[in-house]
């Protein structure tokens, strides 16, 4: 399985390919029990119902990406933050942040904030690589900040509530807020960056007033769930009706006839997460049904670990796989590997989810292959050096927040706690 999979990505095949070969090998050569057995598996991967939540929110990213969503957040965020030194560098980071809040995606943050504000950095005499990594690592935030796809992903297969994973990952997505701007301000003060003039109170006010509207996103999300009018698949519906209304009536940014483009790049995105959760479930049940988890952990000497190593082990395990291959992919492969363990040690799933979705998000801006680097490529038209030669600094922040999650878990859990003990 492990050569199927190896090779067919060396030869270039789309991840859903090996993962399909490796299911297949297994079903058919492996353990011999008939395609009706390997269709059933991939069928009930994407059977659960809180699996409708993700292409309404991709629908409802792809909506406001084309609108005149994100340029109100970064005039409200400008509006107050960008007379301080570094304040254009935080500005983007929060409004990867806010942006993170409406559309659940890290790759939409990265078109939707980085393309306006690119330009602005470069001109007030940030270097083009800081500019790159601030853009690409803050984008990671959107995946901590609910809406999250990858937690929707992980509360399927983990059984956790989505809405425990979507509260407790508030506060590792401010904390790594708060440190990036820091460093921004280093930054811009090191290198005698200018300030922009002062926004007067009348330009705030206009832009609080212009903002309005699109942080009705993360209010529909956030107080509809946890208010309890409706569920997080019902939220996501809401947040599409909401996007059209928004962006076709109010706005009037887009046209009856861009509906058709938006559908279809929704749709293309969707069939392809959910190609990979069916492939990915039927894999799961084979190692699974193999015990080949409980052999790994073994082996490794990881079943006798403590909760601390274990923690540990899973965050190492999942920041490196999301390097090479697609984080939604290595949440499908790995989480039922650890499942066992985290089980009997009797770890608190929400925290796991977080640590795993953090890392998945670290990842996803982390070289060789991390697929947000490749999106600021394609977006920014720039060479694959210079995407990624700021990025240490922040993923080393990354990292420190990795391990306060581990040692510190009440900076994820306490909000939980709040609204659910």
């Amino acid at each position: 399985m492990i050569i199927a999979m190896v090779g067919l990505l060396l030869l270039g095949f789309p991840m859903m390919i090996p993962l399909m070969a490796a299911c297949f090998i297994a079903f058919f050569i492996y353990m011999p029990m008939g395609p009706e057995i390997m269709i059933q598996q991939m069928l009930g991967g994407i059977r659960p119902s809180a699996l409708v939540a993700v292409p309404m929110f991709i629908l409802a990213a792809d909506i406001i990406t084309k609108g005149h969503s994100a340029n109100r957040l970064i005039d409200l965020v400008m509006a107050f933050v960008g007379h301080l030194r570094g304040g254009l560098g935080i500005a983007t980071a929060t409004g990867c942040t806010l942006f993170g809040a409406v559309s659940g995606s890290t790759q939409a943050t990265v078109v939707a904030i980085g393309s306006p504000l690119r330009p602005r950095m470069l001109k007030a005499g940030y270097s083009d690589s800081f500019s790159l990594a601030l853009i690409v690592n803050a984008s990671d935030i959107a995946m901590l900040i609910p809406p999250s796809i990858a937690m929707i992903i992980y509360g399927v297969i983990s059984g956790t509530s989505i809405s425990e994973l979507f509260i407790a990952g508030v506060g590792p997505g401010v904390l790594i807020l708060v440190l990036f701007s820091i460093y921004c301000v280093i930054y811009a003060t090191k290198n005698k960056i200018p300030t922009e003039p002062k926004a007067s109170w009348r330009e705030r006010g206009r832009a609080i007033t212009q903002a309005i509207w699109p942080l009705g996103f993360p209010a529909i999300i956030v107080g509809g769930i946890y208010g309890g009018i409706f569920s997080p698949t019902e939220a996501a519906s809401v947040c599409v009706l909401y996007a059209i209304v928004l962006e076709f009536i109010v706005f009037r940014a887009l046209k009856p006839g861009d509906i058709w483009g938006i559908a279809k790049s929704t749709g293309m995105i969707t069939a392809v997460v959910f190609i990979l959760v069916a492939a990915g479930n039927a894999f799961s049940w084979v190692i699974s049904f193999q015990q080949i988890p409980q052999m790994i952990l073994g082996a490794i000497g990881l079943a006798e670990a403590g909760e601390t190593t274990v923690l540990f082990a899973i965050a190492i395990a999942f920041f490196v796989g999301c390097m090479f291959v697609d984080p939604i992919v290595v949440i499908l492969i790995l989480v039922p590997i650890f499942a066992p363990i985290v089980t009997g040690l009797g770890i608190d799933p929400v925290l796991v989810g977080i640590i795993i979705t953090l890392q998945v998000a670290i990842g996803s801006a982390t070289p060789p292959f991390g697929c947000d680097i490749f999106t600021a490529i394609a977006v920014f038209k720039r060479p694959y050096m210079d995407v990624i030669r700021g990025t240490p600094p922040f993923i080393l922040i990354l990292l420190g927040v990795s391990l306060l999650l581990i040692f510190f878990p009440p900076i994820a859990l306490f909000l939980r706690d709040l609204a659910f003990r």
